[in-house]
């Protein structure tokens, strides 16, 4: 996708062809800087602090925390360290664990002296696949804008409702939630899409803002608890949100908001589709509000705000009372029963154990 006209991804290799490169969304959307990794270390941090987040960039910044690790040591040892530190960084977000399988699969049948060349190797594999993957996802979603276009006047947008950032800079490029909008804006359908703000960390205004406004697509950003009112006034046309887990029986895990978003879109009679990779479902799960693992994120995030202050400084400031305690849950789950349908690379299917098994047969098994 663009920044200004310039074509990014969201993770590179700088010129050396080792360091890593990848955008420091923490300082977003005031600030625009790439960070350089150059250890496991380095790759951990960037996940755990956020600089990356999104399931599949984080699971594409893990493969190449894996890589770090085999320039620096690759024997056993530091093979089986290097992911288990990589592992603990998130616990919820599927894509991570899978990434760190696929690299420790390959990488423990080789000799030491061949796996740094074949970890960078698989980490840009797993990079160009996912961009595959988000371009399909686009493709299969978009006839769900169509359609709701043909019914608009000439001119008139079909109004899109998303949660917290499932866009490109979620992934290494696309998006999820946002790869069919951005493939009808490309063909010049009138869409708009109504933004969550996404407290506590606001992805939503700081990111999936920021990057629909750097490639012109229209939007407006509203706070979180705005939603259902839009669908009860006939503002919003279809939810699309992403997914950090999903589980078996259609279960999807995302940012804290997602179910109740699902249950005003289901109050209201609009079309609720989640879109995600299939390397998200997570078939050892069932039910994903007794299973599904919820990072408790650290109080502080509620309990500040940042921003450019009017000075153009970049601010933090404290909008809690002394003396009161914040709880973070990061992730809620929504029960298959409110998915219309799961947009994935390979077609769209109800949220179910029998959809997702018509989708890819046999893997429900």
């Amino acid at each position: 996708m663009k920044i200004d006209g310039t074509p990014y991804r969201t993770i590179w290799l700088d010129a050396d062809g080792e360091t890593v490169r990848i955008l420091d969304q923490t300082l977003f959307p005031h600030r625009f800087t790439t960070a350089a990794l150059s250890d496991v270390e380095e790759a951990a941090h960037a996940i755990r602090a956020m600089l990356v987040r999104g399931a599949p960039l984080i699971g594409a910044t893990a493969a190449y925390g894996m890589a770090l690790a085999m320039r620096a040591d690759p024997s056993d040892g530091n093979l089986a360290a290097a992911a288990e530190r990589l592992a603990a960084t998130r616990p919820t977000a599927i894509n991570l664990r899978w990434a760190l399988t696929r690299m420790q699969r390959l990488l423990k049948g080789l000799p030491a002296g061949e796996r740094q060349a074949a970890a960078y190797r698989e980490a840009a594999a797993i990079c160009d696949e996912d961009v595959a993957i988000n371009s399909a996802i686009g493709d299969h979603g978009l006839p769900l804008i169509e359609a709701l276009a043909a019914d608009k006047a000439p001119g008139e947008p079909v109004n899109i409702l998303t949660h917290c950032n499932a866009g490109w800079l979620a992934t290494v490029d696309w998006g999820t939630a946002t790869a069919p909008i951005y493939k009808a804006f490309e063909k010049g359908i009138a869409v708009h899409v109504y933004v969550d703000e996404t407290r506590p960390r606001n992805q939503g205004a700081y990111l999936t803002a920021w990057e629909l406004g750097k490639h012109g697509v229209p939007h407006t950003v509203i706070v979180d608890n705005a939603g259902g009112h839009l669908m009860q006034h006939g503002r919003v046309d279809m939810v699309i949100t992403g997914t950090d887990r999903t589980t078996a029986n259609g279960d999807v895990c995302n940012k804290i908001g997602t179910y109740l978003k699902a249950l005003a879109a289901a109050d209201n009679g609009v079309p609720f589709y989640v879109a995600l990779p299939t390397p998200t479902i997570d078939f050892t799960i069932e039910d994903g509000v007794a299973e599904i693992p919820i990072e408790e994120r650290s109080a502080d995030e509620v309990r500040y705000v940042g921003g450019r202050g009017a000075s153009g400084a970049l601010e933090r400031v404290d909008i809690l009372p002394d003396g009161s305690n914040a709880a973070n849950p990061a992730f809620d789950v929504t029960p298959g029963r409110l998915v219309t349908g799961l947009i994935t690379e390979a077609g769209i299917c109800e949220a179910s154990r029998a959809g997702l098994a018509r989708l890819r047969p046999g893997a429900a098994a």
